[in-house]
């Protein structure tokens, strides 16, 4: 994260941390109460674009939608716990009715946003942090699409599974190409990035893959045709291997960084619950593939001079998915002594990063708990699962708040774009 980042953050939670900190404005900025009752500061004049609607539109940045993954992977959350009851279903619905509510708002006001102030896009595409939450946008799209499949589609029938898969498509060609593009501007990016800068952010756009694999693996199971269910899960796979050795690559740099540059700072520790995203996902994703390959092959006669072929695929996808929980698990203790040596620490957007990890987390260690019929990583996840839902309530509580009094919407790559002139629509503090 570069420096304006962190000085910005800085500077909302103490304008005394950093001596580039703005000027204190009633209207943009939130001083400390003691620098409230002042009633000599300056009279300064804001442009339209820095009050009101347009200046949370233009701040508005594709961050907003990690809360439409916290969200929705509690709602998955409630269908996987394996202790059913009917309250947990309908909790679940309610949830994937709010993240339905929650994701198409924040979709049009990006748009919004662009059809607005398109020179922004141009700054923000090249931002070494803002164009990384680019992969918050498939990944929330595509928590909707697995709960459609186990909400609506038991009831709804053909033309449910129709638009599943229609909606996977979509999010894959989209999860693609954010993987591939952003990679390829990082490493083409003209100015260079230090290590010590490097956070576990940049896995960001590598998980919309992973995610996408997991989803088409569920889009298989319930595809009617075993044509459309074999190549579905074909292009999983394909997916999966695109992403997630990329995964291990970032995790192996991040690891570089952390052993030689310690500790993240306060502002952006919560990232170190990233890397057990891609690793919870990838492991739930290839166990996945794994069930519905042992169902699949036989009955389109894929590989069909080995009979077997399936059942290899399902113990390969155990076995790997094993060894990805654990290493997932040996990064959630590292997450865990982040957060301990480093608190307190102040409340951004970056706490959303609490929730969707821990809960693909979770729902990998239930899948654990049915394909092996082990009680022991079905209490795990379910109260992992627990866990989540209450970070959610913290988290949540925290956004709203942030939301209301206007502190969390910032976008740094605007710092980049040239001073917007008004000549006539000055307003005066």
């Amino acid at each position: 994260m570069d420096d304006a980042v962190l000085d910005h953050i800085r500077s909302n939670n103490d304008p005394a941390l950093t001596s580039r900190s703005r000027p204190i404005d009633k209207v943009t900025q939130y001083p400390s109460p003691s620098n409230r009752s002042s009633t000599t500061a300056p009279s300064q004049k804001l442009s339209k674009h820095e009050i009101g609607w347009r200046r949370a539109v233009r701040n508005f940045t594709a961050s907003w939608f990690s809360v439409t993954m916290g969200t929705g992977i509690v709602s998955l959350l409630l269908i996987a716990i394996p202790f059913k009851a009917d309250w947990l279903y309908g909790l679940s619905a309610i949830f994937f009715g709010l993240n339905t509510l929650l994701f198409f708002s924040a979709f049009s006001v990006t748009i919004l946003r662009y059809m607005i102030y398109p020179e922004i896009w141009s700054v923000m595409i090249v931002d070494s942090t803002s164009s990384l939450f680019l992969g918050t946008i498939p990944m929330g799209f595509a928590t909707l699409i697995e709960a459609w499949v186990f909400l609506c589609v038991p009831y709804w029938g053909p033309w449910a599974i129709t638009v599943a898969w229609v909606c996977w498509i979509i999010d894959s060609v989209v999860a693609v190409g954010i993987t591939i593009s952003l990679s390829v501007v990082l490493i083409s990016a003209s100015q260079q990035q230090q290590l010590h800068r490097i956070t576990a952010a940049q896995l960001l756009p590598i998980a919309a893959t992973i995610v996408a694999a997991g989803t088409g693996a569920e889009i298989a199971n319930i595809l009617p045709s075993t044509e459309e269910a074999l190549g579905t899960l074909v292009a999983s796979y394909i997916m999966w291997g695109m992403s997630t050795p990329l995964a291990m690559t970032v995790l192996v740099m991040y690891y570089t960084r952390l052993a030689l540059h310690k500790l993240p700072p306060r502002e952006v520790v919560v990232s170190s619950f990233l890397p057990i995203g891609p690793l919870g996902m990838g492991g739930y994703t290839i166990l996945y593939l794994g069930v519905v390959a042992r169902r699949v092959f036989p009955q389109t006669e894929f590989f069909h001079e080995i009979s077997f072929a399936g059942d290899v695929f399902y113990a390969l996808g155990i076995f790997i998915s094993l060894m990805m929980w654990a290493f997932g698990l040996t990064w959630l203790c590292f997450a865990l002594a982040t957060i301990y040596y480093s608190r307190p620490f102040p409340f951004n957007m970056g706490w959303w990063g609490f929730t969707f990890p821990l809960g693909v987390f979770a729902i990998s260690t239930i899948e654990f708990g049915i394909q092996m019929t082990s009680m022991f990583f079905k209490v795990l996840g379910t109260m992992l699962s627990v866990t989540v839902i209450l970070l959610w309530c913290v988290v949540a509580t925290g956004t709203i708040r942030g939301a209301i009094d206007g502190k969390l919407f910032h976008a740094p790559c605007l710092a980049n774009l040239p001073k917007i002139k008004e000549k006539e629509d000055d307003v005066e503090k």
